[in-house]
């Protein structure tokens, strides 16, 4: 089957996770992405081997997630950009690509000679990316970000998350967790600029911010609280969007599991969560005879399931609730979601051969082509492709040798 970006060949100029899993999906997608790294050093992000308190591999594996979830499929140069001899390669590169996407601030960009402007002297057709922290225009277009600020903090998201009381700011759940969002959204917006490309002839410069797909994520409260003028009262932790739907809130089962009830009709839905229950007489319960007499009296009702779920362990709900109509969903750990039932039908968690050989798996990017996940290799080791790219581009095994020496290219 052929994947939807074949034939587009996309230049990376960035490091860490927010815009190189961009990349990452555009490779699943199909298309043939360069990534330049610092001839030294590589991408900055191969030198962390703790991330959140955790190592970064396993010991004795070559396999560092951090690494290959946002760099799979792609091919690595090393290249000393700035200087001539790199620039020539460079722009050997962008007159053969579709899409420049970086995460460079501006003058880090503009030393490098990938800033808009340069690149596009090189090729007027091209779509040009940039991840930012706060946006490319205002006061903050020089400062750099990542999701634990431009996207978490800024959003709201760890204002609410935090408890009043707390002494410490509530932290993402996982590394990485607005960038791998902020990387999906980027590459939504490079597919509709290069469809615009193909349909109008006219190129496009996309830009995408940290902070805007915070905001993006979190507009329903932020939009209230512009109409409300003013910001909006604070909900206590764990009661879900609605405090007194008893069948909306998450409760905890008998080995310290949770079960999510999401069914937003309460009253459409309580009798049937009473039978599950085996609490068949709630419904008939004059506190809970109708839609809104469950909701004012969610309190009480809350209470009974909550009694009632702690009798039970988590995987004794979840064979108990399997049929139900209602929605709800058991809460898994990272171990449980890479087992995940679903996931695995749906080909999600894909198979990839490490460096070494050895079969590994990585989360796909969530969306699918004609029913069928695509075959996903694995990141590139540092400048594994540097011969075959310049080779590429019509450079001689000689010069290649020339350009090592001199440092230019690894």
């Amino acid at each position: 089957m052929r994947q939807p970006m074949e034939g587009v060949r996309v230049l990376e100029v960035a490091q860490f996770t927010y815009v190189p899993s961009s990349g990452a999906v555009l490779a699943d997608w199909g298309a043939d992405v360069i990534k330049i790294e610092h001839a030294e050093s590589g991408d900055a992000q191969r030198g962390l081997v703790r991330v959140l308190g955790l190592d970064a591999a396993a010991p004795g594996v070559n396999f560092f997630p951090i690494m290959e979830g946002p760099n799979r499929g792609k091919r690595s140069l090393g290249i000393t950009l700035g200087s001539p001899e790199a620039t020539e390669i460079l722009h050997a590169l962008v007159r053969n690509s579709d899409v420049f996407v970086t995460n460079f601030l501006p003058g880090a960009r503009q030393r490098a000679g990938i800033d808009l402007d340069q690149i596009r002297a090189v090729n007027p057709d091209i779509i040009y990316v940039r991840g930012t922290g706060f946006g490319n225009k205002g006061p903050e277009r020089d400062a750099g970000g990542y999701d634990a600020t431009g996207f978490w903090a800024r959003s709201g998201v760890a204002e609410v998350m935090t408890p009043p009381e707390a002494e410490m700011l509530t932290s993402q759940p996982t590394g990485a967790f607005g960038d791998n969002i902020g990387g999906m959204t980027i590459a939504g917006g490079i597919a509709a600029a290069l469809f615009k490309r193909a349909t109008t002839g006219e190129t496009s410069v996309v830009d995408v911010s940290l902070l805007s797909v915070g905001a993006w994520a979190t507009q329903m409260s932020t939009n209230l609280a512009m109409v409300v003028g003013g910001n909006l009262p604070r909900m206590a932790l764990g009661t879900g969007n609605t405090p007194r739907n008893p069948v909306s809130m998450p409760y905890k089962t008998k080995d310290g599991r949770w079960i999510q009830l999401c069914m937003l009709q309460a009253g459409k839905y309580w009798p049937e969560v009473c039978r599950v229950i085996e609490r068949p007489d709630l419904i008939t319960d004059v506190r809970f005879a109708d839609a809104t007499s469950v909701v004012m009296n969610g309190a009480d009702a809350a209470a009974i399931i909550a009694g009632i779920f702690l009798t039970k362990t988590q995987a004794e709900w979840i064979e108990i609730l399997a049929d139900m109509d209602g929605q709800w969903s058991p809460v898994q750990n990272f171990w449980e979601v890479a087992h995940d039932q679903s996931l695995r039908a749906n080909g999600l968690i894909a198979q990839v051969t490490d460096a070494d050989g050895h079969p590994r798996e990585l989360v796909l990017n969530p969306v699918l082509f004609d029913e069928t996940p695509p075959v996903i290799d694995r990141a590139p080791q540092f400048a594994e492709h540097t011969d075959e790219i310049l080779a590429g581009i019509g450079i001689s095994d000689e010069r290649v040798l020339e350009l090592k020496i001199a440092g230019i290219v690894t």
